[in-house]
């Protein structure tokens, strides 16, 4: 069975009809390689799909997170981006200095879900975090230029490559 397929089951056992709108949208999220905005996924299937409105694109995003099949997370970039996530739950680490995004596994929120159940009994949904900071190498990093230098103030430069 495609993924798809798969997809379109969880749907339609929830009762949502599919739809050739639905399924662009659908396919448009599980092939895009990361975070796509939802102006984003209705660009790219308005252009293969003339007919489909921007209101049709948000309301099949709103079933898709709440079936848990897709994440939506503010990656402090301004809109706010969804990613298919199927089964492997992921969270990213966000330098707020260099901008570098860190990919890491879904076990270290598990456990503070777990920790959250166990003090307050609140089940918490951890599917996807946007976490910002200092990575380690803007945090370890020192600047090395000279007082008089005209680059003095901008010995960290931003979106610089590791």
């Amino acid at each position: 069975m495609s993924c798809e397929s798969e997809t379109i089951d969880v749907l339609r056992e929830s009762g949502h009809k599919m739809t050739p709108q639905r399924m662009m949208i659908l396919t448009s999220l599980r092939h895009a390689s990361g975070h796509r905005s939802a102006v984003q996924i209705f660009e790219e299937v308005k252009a293969a799909y003339p007919y489909v409105d921007i209101s049709t694109v948000y309301r099949t995003l709103t079933v898709l997170k709440d079936k848990r099949l897709i994440s939506e997370t503010h990656m402090g970039g301004g809109d706010t981006t969804f990613e298919w996530v199927g089964v492997e739950r992921h969270h990213h680490l966000i330098c707020r200095k260099c901008d570098h995004i860190t990919q890491i596994d879904h076990k270290h929120l598990d456990r503070l879900s777990a920790e959250i159940t166990k003090a307050t009994g609140f089940r918490a949904d951890i599917d996807h975090f946007a976490i910002f900071g200092i990575c380690d190498v803007c945090g370890t990093r020192v600047p090395q230029v000279l007082e008089d230098s005209p680059d003095a103030d901008t010995a960290h430069s931003i979106g610089s490559p590791r």
